[in-house]
């Protein structure tokens, strides 16, 4: 059996190192915040290229904290697109906004930016683009759109540790990003973890009071605040981790190229890097109009695969009152229908992924 994902590989070259980062820091005691935490903040915001990184207990409360910080709230709409996990309008919700889903790019499976401004109106504060799968939105064309109607841009870099466009990372590319570090995402901690990013001082400065209760001195608290502070334990573990991250993006672009030429012949939609982009493949998403079939011939072979994501977010029974129905948004819900992931992790071995190719060639052939 080919998984589609094996975190027990990664732990094992790691293994030493991991367990005395945990163990160094239980003997410390310092369990919540604390110098780890602000250590691996410095490293992250380093990396990332931006003068912030605030952690916090998960990639979702990224989100949701960087849209209180905006300032975002009841009456305010945010566009974002239907074809991504829930959290990415949930967080709209929790805060009381009303998500505005436009349709998607298909190609990049990303926020079409050419039909972002008939969606604005007069309650618009934000847009969240999702770098969906590991490639970059075309951030470019979003960030003229929101500087023309004064708006906030939340990146939703959960997949996207190490994108890049144009040589600037994912999560520098807007007013704030966020990023999960869910133990199969490209940078994983060992539980939950997450991470916002800004260069705004002011804004940098709300997300650290709202992740310890609206809290600015010892029990003074300025503001509703959450409770949602990066645990210790997983900065230490992600700063054992950190310097090989770029390593296992190495190896995840290597396992797509490999892909890409196996497949150039199949009547099978391969994924793309647009000019500029530095795609990290979170995921390697093919797309089929025989999809279910071909699910059910790689299980046959013994080939992890996986649909992300088999309902747009849209036509989710939780948001039928926002009168969207079946064709209301039909790129991304075609995009529903076909996709399908294939292993594409860095520990893959070579043997595995010829498997994976000859599998799905034996299917389309």
């Amino acid at each position: 059996m080919i998984p589609l994902l094996d975190l027990t590989r990664q732990y094992q070259t790691l293994k030493p190192e991991l367990e005395k980062a945990a163990l160094e820091l239980l003997e410390s005691c310092h369990y919540i915040l604390g110098p780890s935490v602000a250590e691996f903040e410095e490293n992250a915001a380093r990396l990332l290229q931006v003068k912030h990184a605030i952690g916090v207990a998960n990639g979702t409360d990224a989100l949701q904290i960087a849209l209180m910080a905006m300032g975002i709230g009841p009456g305010d709409e945010v566009i974002t697109t239907p074809f991504s996990f829930f959290a990415t309008a949930e967080v709209i919700s929790m805060v009381g906004a009303t998500p505005v889903f436009i349709d998607i790019d298909p190609a990049t499976y990303n926020l079409n930016p050419q039909l972002i401004e008939s969606a604005i109106n007069e309650n618009t504060r934000a847009i969240i683009p999702v770098h969906l799968f590991g490639h970059a939105a075309a951030m470019d064309e979003i960030n003229a759109i929101a500087k023309q109607h004064n708006l906030y841009v939340l990146e939703d870099a959960a997949q996207a540790w190490g994108a890049q466009l144009n040589n600037v990372p994912c999560g520098g590319l807007g007013d704030m990003a966020a990023f999960s570090f869910y133990p199969t995402k490209n940078l994983g901690a060992c539980g939950e973890g997450g991470l916002i990013t800004t260069n705004n001082d002011d804004l940098a400065d709300k997300a650290r009071t709202l992740r310890v209760h609206g809290q600015k001195g010892t029990y003074i608290h300025h503001e509703i605040g959450v409770n949602s502070r990066l645990q210790a334990l997983q900065a230490v573990l992600l700063n054992v981790k950190l310097p090989h991250a770029q390593s296992w993006n190495d190896a995840r672009r290597a396992h797509a190229a490999f892909y890409n030429k196996q497949f150039v012949d199949l009547d099978i939609v391969l994924p793309i890097e647009t000019p500029g982009a530095h795609h990290v493949y979170h995921q390697y998403t093919i797309r089929s109009t025989r999809r279910d079939e071909l699910i059910e011939a790689l299980k046959a072979q013994g080939v992890g695969c996986a649909i992300y994501y088999p309902k747009c977010l849209h036509l989710q029974p939780v948001y039928e009152n926002l009168g969207y129905s079946e064709g209301s948004l039909p790129v991304a819900e075609k995009a529903s229908d076909e996709v399908l992931s294939l292993p594409v992790f860095p520990e893959l071995t070579e043997e595995e992924r010829q498997t994976v190719a000859d599998a799905v060639r034996s299917f389309e052939n």
